[in-house]
């Protein structure tokens, strides 16, 4: 390093400024020129001894919260060094940084906040939207993470406290696929909760009001999105953890319009559409060929009904012909032309049939060939459920949320036993 300055930065500020910061490595002729003598021991370390030395101090934390907390802590500090330490065992860290125990970090995340990372915007800050983007050190953004707090993970409405998850996902964009962590902002969108526990929280971090109706909250995210492209104009944004109605209404509202994507809604229909074809090659089937049921009809079940519906139009069936294949079935029944609760994204699987709210009953009566769980209540794929898709060569894929590494193993131990016997291909995300 020949320069005495880094983004003119000296001395103590270097230390302090976790992109810039090597703690024990700089070299001896970088602190000389940065003012870094005596400031920090007088050693050089390899990027592998530091490790070393985090790795024995995550040894001593006896929960993955405390290891979670210590690694956050890490990234505030040395931003070079926690993604080393991720990366170098990522079926270790990935599950402390991210899912399982970023559900419990955010059910407590008021109580363990150390300090302030990405954006916080509050609905009472309308009209002056872009001037607090502008409030954001980098002015090239390419993607911004962004949730309301509706709907964390399984958990429900978290408010405040779901501001982990786009920290948290942001992580994985540089982890798991190298954007270099300067090109993203988490950010929270604070419209209040109606989650009455953090209310009344001394602790809670978000505005202490319940919920607007929904069109003050799609005027707040239509001033959003259009300053993003203003003051971000290179910028993909990323919906994640909205509530179901939420992220389906505001992703057909910004689609056509913005560079917008939501992980719910899309990604985890991606990914269960992959299985769903592999699991069709193992059987010699297609696609269209398949008869699906879905336990779960939010924002996931509806992403996945859509994209297996297109992916069947690819094979040759009309799109009506491509709905009628597939099921629907909610915390209210059986999704049919009776109902007067569904929401309009819901309404093309509603198939004449008897109303029902037995599950099992509904997999008797329409004999699919497959059925996938996208429901956030636990349990629900009990032993009867198992066996009556018990008829030879059928697929059951099973998406949800486990809060931690025990329910896990718990969930595949239980599954595997109920299911080796019964189904072609158990699909776990």
């Amino acid at each position: 390093m020949t320069s005495t300055t880094l983004d003119g930065k000296h001395g103590i500020d270097v230390l302090r400024d976790p992109e810039l910061n090597k703690s024990t490595a700089f070299t001896k002729a970088e602190k000389e020129a940065l003012g870094l003598v005596g400031l920090v021991p007088d050693v050089t370390e390899t990027e592998d001894l530091q490790l070393q030395r985090v790795l024995m101090q995550l040894g001593h934390k006896t929960t993955d919260l405390d290891r979670y907390i210590y690694l956050v802590n890490l990234l505030d500090h040395d931003e070079t060094l926690f993604y080393r330490t991720v990366m170098s065992d990522p079926a270790r860290f990935l599950p402390i940084v991210y899912d399982p125990t970023i559900g419990e970090a955010c059910l407590k995340f008021g109580h363990i906040y150390r300090g302030p990372r990405g954006m916080y915007l509050s609905i009472t800050r309308r009209g002056k939207i872009k001037d607090v983007l502008r409030n954001w050190p980098q002015k090239d953004v390419r993607f911004i993470c962004v949730t309301d707090g509706g709907r964390i993970l399984g958990l429900g409405d978290l408010g405040a406290n779901g501001a982990g998850i786009p920290i948290g996902k942001l992580q994985l964009y540089t982890a798991c696929a190298g954007v270099p962590p300067q090109y993203l902002l988490p950010m929270y969108l604070d419209a209040g909760t109606n989650n009455e526990q953090y209310l009344r929280d001394p602790l809670y971090l978000g505005m202490r009001k319940t919920r607007p109706p929904t069109e003050e909250l799609f005027s707040f995210v239509d001033e959003f999105m259009d300053a993003v492209q203003e003051v971000f104009p290179k910028c993909c944004v990323h919906f994640e953890d909205w509530t179901g109605k939420d992220a389906v209404h505001l992703l057909q509202r910004y689609r056509d319009k913005y560079c917008v994507y939501n992980d719910d809604v899309q990604g985890t229909a991606g990914i269960t559409l992959a299985g769903m074809i592999n699991a069709t090659k193992l059987k010699g089937t297609k696609l269209k060929d398949e008869k699906y049921l879905f336990l779960g009809a939010g924002s996931a079940g509806i992403g996945i009904a859509g994209l297996i519906a297109s992916a069947m139009v690819l094979e040759g069936l009309s799109l009506k012909e491509a709905q009628a294949r597939i099921s629907l079935f909610d915390v209210n029944g059986l999704l049919e032309p009776s109902r007067k609760d569904l929401f309009d994204f819901q309404v093309p699987y509603a198939h004449p049939h008897a109303p029902t709210r037995d599950f099992v009953a509904a997999i008797e009566s329409l004999k699919p060939t497959a059925i996938i769980g996208v429901s956030t209540v636990g349990k629900t794929f009990t032993r009867q459920v198992i066996e009556a898709m018990s008829r030879p060569r059928h697929i059951l894929a099973r998406i949800g949320y486990p809060f931690s590494r025990a329910m896990q193993h718990r969930f595949a131990r239980d599954s595997h036993e109920q299911m080796k016997r019964y189904v072609l291909r158990r699909i776990d995300i």
